[in-house]
């Protein structure tokens, strides 16, 4: 395992994360500002609290990875129209409605360095905006008339509210299993990854292999993401102890660290967890204690390992569309996926 961590961090050292963002930004620049100037004119409401609660969110200085993957997913190919600018702003506002409700769920003070919303407005207003959102992609996916494609995003929106319902009734379980982990996290990530990509290349003209191909990459795309996500919450693969660090841990949530580190560490140890899993009030102190027993148990490089995995499995998806234009900058994206947690 050790080579292997080595290795991942050697590619990490020759490739800068923040290069292959800037990349991406740049492939999808034109349309990704088709898709803004879409995104703000649709927060608009003659009720003042839903742009307010709204722009807040949407302006809080995310990526908008998922949005930007359909727009290149379409562009690998030659779109006809403009409906993958709907698409990827109807992801978008999926994607942000979830923020708004897990922040409510999770019980979050914060979101991208801010106060989360439901600490401004209260957790109804963020509900409520968020169901907004949700109504306004769907009528974002109507617009260009594709049954099919409404379908699959329809289904990825009911796929990530039973992800997350699966994930809560998980909290604090302490017989959870790793299948029943990876069964959250392609539900309630990769599920929202999967569809942006699929309708992107629908919108683009792929055919049903193509279309297929892409669906399978943006789900292992989504698998590796979160994985990520879940050692990024115990500091990366350096298990820096920073701002934030450890809210997993104080939610309770069954991530894969977690459960590594409960299999693998002595009982004293193991003990500590399972005292402090779910403890709202953990201190920082107790935070760097369990970063250190995922370290001595080798969670973290075990988590990133299998997202290592999942990763090269998107890119393989991938390798019908060597030839297309864009191609090496999705598989750019799959390996900074993993490559952030250094």
């Amino acid at each position: 395992m050790g080579r292997k961590m080595s290795g991942a961090q050697a590619m990490a050292d020759q490739i800068n994360p923040k290069d292959v963002v800037e990349e991406l930004i740049e492939f999808t620049r034109k349309d990704m500002e088709a898709v803004n100037e879409m995104l703000l004119a649709r927060v608009g409401s003659r009720v003042e609290m839903v742009p307010e609660i709204a722009s807040y969110l949407i302006d809080a200085g995310g990526k908008r990875l998922r949005p930007m993957l359909t727009v290149a997913a379409a562009r690998l190919f030659s779109p006809e129209n403009t409906h993958h600018i709907n698409y990827a702003a109807a992801v978008e506002f999926m994607h942000t409605a979830t923020l708004l409700h897990d922040d409510v769920v999770d019980e979050s003070s914060k979101r991208r360095g801010k106060l989360a919303a439901r600490m401004v407005w209260g957790n109804a207003a963020s509900v409520l905006v968020g169901d907004f959102l949700l109504g306004q992609a769907f009528m974002m996916m109507v617009e260009t008339r594709d049954v099919d494609a409404l379908g699959v995003l329809s289904q990825a929106a009911a796929i990530i509210a039973e992800g997350e319902v699966f994930q809560l009734s998980k909290a604090n379980d302490l017989s959870t299993q790793v299948d029943e982990y990876f069964a959250v996290i392609k539900a309630k990530t990769a599920a929202l990854f999967e569809a942006a990509t699929e309708v992107g290349a629908m919108a683009g003209g792929a055919s049903e292999e193509q279309r297929k191909a892409l669906k399978e990459f943006g789900a292992e795309l989504g698998i590796a993401f979160q994985l990520v996500d879940d050692v990024l919450d115990y500091g990366g693969a350096s298990g820096t102890i920073g701002k934030n660090v450890g809210d997993d841990l104080r939610e309770g949530k069954m991530t894969l660290p977690i459960l590594h580190a409960l299999k693998n560490a002595d009982e004293a140890d193991c003990a500590f967890i399972k005292q402090h899993l779910g403890d709202a009030d953990a201190s920082a102190e107790t935070v760097a204690k369990v970063v250190e027993i995922l370290h001595s148990t080798n969670a973290l490089e075990e988590a990133l390992m299998r997202a290592r995995e999942h990763a090269d499995a998107a890119k393989a998806h991938l390798s019908a569309f060597a030839d297309l234009p864009g191609c090496r900058i999705l598989i750019d994206v799959a390996d900074y996926c993993v490559e952030r947690a250094y």
